[in-house]
């Protein structure tokens, strides 16, 4: 454990109940050991990427607190999808819960386990509108800030619910 650091995460999903989904996730970050959930954004409604056939997602970011190292909260991450009833088979495919870390302080690093900050991030208007909403100053290391980053993208659908 170390002095708390400021990371957010991404969360998503799109089968079963999605909007249900995500807010008990929101609710086992909140119970993540050594972190603290410090602000959810809204939630939206999202077109999907890649896999194009598939239901809309609900998205929103979470900024938490922690004390956890990097790959030690992404583990607990992974932990709460697979309780959620995650298989990660199929890229982009649909998912009962994604959550991915964006950023974890400054920290850039790129290794098999861990790529932060997250390398499409900058690219996902579902993935900045609302790290924007909880974060309006935050800046992604080696891109920008992501109020920028968002107001350059091309439109995408992203419907606040």
């Amino acid at each position: 454990m170390h002095a708390p650091v400021r990371a957010y995460v991404a969360l998503g999903s799109n089968l079963g109940d999605p909007v249900a989904s995500v807010r008990a996730a929101l609710a086992d970050l909140q119970g993540l050991r050594a972190t603290r959930l410090v602000v959810a954004s809204p939630l939206y409604r999202t077109a999907p990427v890649g896999l194009l056939h598939q239901p809309d997602f609900i998205n929103g970011v979470a900024a938490l607190d922690t004390e956890l190292a990097a790959v030690g909260l992404l583990a607990e991450l992974f932990a709460i999808e697979a309780r959620h009833g995650r298989r990660r088979n199929v890229r982009n495919a649909p998912r009962t819960l994604d959550l991915d870390l964006l950023l974890y302080g400054d920290v850039c690093q790129d290794d098999p386990t861990l790529t932060l900050p997250h390398p499409r991030m900058h690219e996902r208007a579902f993935v900045l509108r609302p790290l924007v909403d909880v974060a309006p100053q935050v800046v992604i290391p080696g891109r920008g800030p992501a109020a920028a980053l968002l107001a350059a993208l091309p439109a995408q659908r992203v419907l606040p619910l």
